[in-house]
């Protein structure tokens, strides 16, 4: 059985294991202000072109989102969201929890658009009694694979501003996004169109950890007073900030998601091959193929995935996902049977 359920399947990349070993007895000091992060840091900053981000390093990606949000947001606040959004969709209604109401739409691509925040505003006009919408949460790539473009993301900008919205970006898989094929975006730019974004390095090489990125100094205000508090602050923050360092020093980061991708593309030029259509047009390592219920069954024998969305009474949308480790010949395996399938 071989898997392609998520993309954290396996460990860490050997460079990694071997930077945490060979720096292993370095005496350091902790809770993030050892040399590794800070350097790790400085490089992050380097790449995305803003001298004056705040980065902390955070252990998962729902703890990020936890802590941004509750940060950002007051009580009163609410987060408008795609409904297919990490914080509603799959959170265990971590930031409604919080007091925080989720907003959710509904989009066929998982991306959220300038007409869809001012809907949202229009229907919570009845102040008091309502909640206050105050930001929009957006990922990149999306639970389904989908990637925004620069002209995208500037509308979102430019609408978040103008409504007085912080606009967050949950970049988990954001290293996949960066290298899809059709993308046009950059680290600079997400760091200029957003408020604050994270990147993920639990879906693509580390062993955990996620990198936030407050685009203004003013944002970050108090917000290690919250990680201690909310027990996200490790006294050994060695471990992220060597594995931040070790991606990004000579663009690890981006070779791994490359691969990734490639893997997903080539699954999906066979399935195409095969005249199978997709629920979305992925371009990521998520892909999404529709298929007869009896293929379905078939794979089941040999792999693992989860079934997404029944489409009809004989086809479901499958979700299957490839990562920087994913072995190669198992793809061309999978390729192989459902060419006689």
């Amino acid at each position: 059985m071989y898997n392609f359920k998520n993309d954290y399947s396996e460990g860490a990349h050997p460079s990694i294991l071997n930077t945490l070993l060979a720096t292993n007895m370095v005496q350091q000091i902790g809770y993030g202000e050892d040399d590794y992060s800070a350097q790790a840091k400085t490089i992050l900053r380097n790449k995305m072109s803003n001298a004056n981000a705040i980065i902390y390093f955070v252990s998962g990606g729902t703890q990020t989102n936890l802590l941004v949000i509750t940060t950002l947001l007051r009580s009163h606040e609410a987060v408008i969201s795609a409904k297919t959004g990490h914080i509603y969709a799959n959170e265990t209604g971590a930031i409604e929890a919080t007091g925080h109401r989720v907003i959710t739409v509904e989009t066929q691509d998982g991306k959220l658009r300038p007409l869809d925040i001012k809907k949202v505003l229009q229907d919570h006009l009845l102040r008091p009694h309502v909640v206050k919408p105050k930001m929009v949460y957006i990922s990149n790539s999306t639970e389904i694979g989908t990637i925004y473009n620069k002209e995208e993301l500037q509308e979102l900008s430019e609408c978040c501003k103008s409504e007085e919205l912080y606009l967050f970006l949950d970049g988990a898989r954001l290293g996949h996004a960066l290298m899809a094929e059709n993308n046009d975006l950059t680290l600079s730019d997400i760091s200029a169109l957003t408020d604050v974004f994270y990147i993920g390095g639990t879906k693509n090489g580390a062993l955990l950890g996620e990198a936030i990125v407050f685009n203004t100094v003013k944002l970050a205000t108090d917000f290690d007073y919250l990680l201690k508090q909310k027990g996200a602050l490790l006294a050994k923050g060695r471990v992220l900030g060597i594995q931040f360092l070790e991606l990004f020093k000579e663009d690890l980061y981006f070779t791994l998601a490359k691969y990734a991708n490639a893997m997903a593309m080539k699954i999906a030029d066979a399935i195409k091959d095969k005249g199978y259509s997709f629920l979305t047009n992925s371009t990521t390592n998520q892909i999404f193929p529709i298929l007869p219920k009896d293929i379905i069954e078939k794979l089941t024998q040999k792999y693992a995935f989860y079934v997404w969305k029944d489409i009809d009474e004989n086809t479901s949308a499958i979700r299957l996902i490839t990562s920087w480790a994913t072995d190669e010949n198992k793809v061309n395996e999978l390729i192989d049977d459902l060419k006689k399938l």
